[in-house]
């Protein structure tokens, strides 16, 4: 359904937000079974704005029960940070416009097949990445409560990006856990799980549509598809969504030993990164000539087994934004409470952000 169409056939349940929009509208009231869609059009300059509120006739899918709690998986853009030990929304990015200007789409090959999906990532790749979050709420007559705007699509195969533009406060939506729903948000995944009992057994029954990555109509005929709210049974929406986030940053203050005649330097490294390879990229010179191995006790460079202990720097304050030791690391500098070997060392562990101050070449000192 085109934009154009969808106008002349607008459907109204209940009165206009705004007189306003009522008289540009029209009041005409039609009634589609087991499906109740409110549909407004908003024109922002060249850009058509749809707006979807969905009633709880819409079902979705990849359900958790409502109230429980769901594992956010940004560890799995950025590597190596482990479980996040900081509220992730601190990097939401603020400016809904910025949100739409960053949303773009790569094709992704599935590994061993030949076939390529869809999926949704940032311009501003090196800076930002798309985090997936699932969210869930139980379902409700006063319908799902969010309005959506198409960023991309018109193509005959129904790509697209379409986003949350914004959520309605009276909406079923607007009591996500365990974060709310958010505009520029891009929903991914629709759910809804039913629960029932039939005597002393439990069963639960799940319906999925998948939307990233589809065009405003296609993403409403995919909800539309789903089956209407059945009665007497418990059921529960889960959203899959696709946030566009910052990454965090750590900086990193270097000191040198007065013989190596180097200034003082200051990086900034991406959580994730390894302090290493962070610092090699950035032409800082790490290898300690007077380092020893640590199985034979002699010299050299790096030979990446690990063992040379070259690499080694000496945390002055920040340690708390690296990765914990793992028992070889801890064997190797046993001696040297303070020191980290750089080469096994991440930065912006937890999904932190803050200060570092390092000394490098600490025999040097």
């Amino acid at each position: 359904m085109s934009p154009n169409s969808l106008c002349s056939s607008l459907t109204l349940i209940g009165e206009a937000s705004s007189p306003s929009l009522a008289e540009a509208l029209g009041t005409q009231m039609d009634i589609i079974p087991s499906l109740l869609l409110f549909f407004c059009l908003h024109s922002e300059g060249s850009l058509n704005r749809l707006v979807h509120i969905l009633d709880s006739s819409l079902t979705s899918t990849y359900c958790t029960p409502f109230g429980a709690t769901t594992k956010n998986v940004a560890t799995q853009v950025l590597q190596g940070t482990g479980e996040a030990a900081v509220d992730l929304n601190r990097y939401n990015l603020e400016s809904l416009d910025t949100i739409e200007q960053e949303w773009t789409a790569t094709l992704v090959q599935k590994v061993n097949e030949n076939t390529v999906k869809p999926k949704l990532a940032a311009q501003s790749a090196r800076e930002l990445y798309v985090d997936t979050i699932q969210v869930s709420f139980p379902r409700s007559a006063g319908g799902l409560g969010l309005e959506l705007v198409e960023l991309a699509g018109g193509r005959d195969d129904g790509l697209g990006i379409t986003v949350v533009s914004n959520v309605l406060p009276e909406g079923a939506a607007a009591q996500a856990t365990p974060t709310p729903i958010l505009p520029g948000d891009s929903i991914a995944q629709v759910s809804v799980v039913q629960q029932s009992r039939q005597g002393l057994a439990d069963s639960e029954t799940e319906v999925v549509v998948q939307t990233e990555c589809l065009s405003y109509d296609a993403t409403v005929a995919a909800i539309q598809s789903l089956p209407p709210p059945s009665t007497g049974n418990d059921e529960y929406y889960a959203l899959t969504l696709k946030r566009l986030r910052r990454k965090p940053k750590v900086t990193v203050k270097l000191q040198f030993p007065e013989d190596e005649k180097e200034k003082d330097a200051t990086l900034e490294l991406f959580a994730g990164e390894n302090l290493r390879h962070g610092m090699l990229v950035r032409g800082v010179k790490l290898n300690d000539p007077l380092a020893q191995r640590f199985d034979t006790k002699n010299g050299g460079n790096c030979g990446a087994g690990g063992l040379c202990r070259t690499c080694a720097v000496a945390v002055q304050s920040g340690a708390e934004l690296l990765n914990p030791q793992r028992v070889a690391e801890q064997q190797m500098l046993a001696d040297n409470p303070r020191w980290r070997l750089a080469c096994k060392a991440i930065v912006g562990y937890g999904m932190q952000e803050g200060e570092m101050t390092v000394r490098v070449t600490p025999r040097q000192w």
